[in-house]
């Protein structure tokens, strides 16, 4: 599901870390509620492909720029890539660069994410208000 302004961030959430999705490319600002307290994963910049050949060496796409920033300051970012996994019959890789946020109190924050390879470039704002959760609004989610 492509979710452009953020309506749809709490969908499928695990209990113990919040995703924050990534984009398709592109320009995207989106708007929503997450629980202080929990730890927040997102990708700043990540691709997926068919696996080919026997090559047991991650797949990795050059990037010119990869970025996140918190209310102004850098945070670090994580490679991950994937081992072989199936989608639409054909074997597939991932490859990424991602970042995490330790559980932030309540309040209101913005996340930036700026990447870029070649033509194709990410930038994405994240307007976020972390709130105390009741356990009744977790059960919801």
């Amino acid at each position: 599901m492509e979710d452009t302004t953020g309506e749809h961030a709490h969908w499928r959430q695990s209990s113990d870390v919040w995703f924050l999705a990534g984009t398709y490319g592109g320009r995207v600002v989106r708007r929503c509620t997450v629980p202080a307290g929990r730890p927040l994963f997102f990708p700043v910049f990540n691709t997926q492909r068919a696996a080919l050949g026997f090559s047991i060496q991650p797949w990795r796409m050059p990037t010119s720029r990869a970025e996140a920033h918190l209310n102004g300051l850098p945070l670090p970012l994580h490679e991950a890539a994937s081992k072989r996994f199936w989608a639409g019959g054909l074997p597939r890789v991932a490859w990424g660069l991602w970042s995490t946020l330790d559980p932030l109190i309540p309040g209101n924050y913005v996340l930036s994410v700026k990447a870029q390879s070649g033509n194709f470039w990410v930038d994405t704002t994240y307007h976020l208000e972390a709130v105390s959760f009741d356990q009744d609004d977790r059960d919801e989610n």
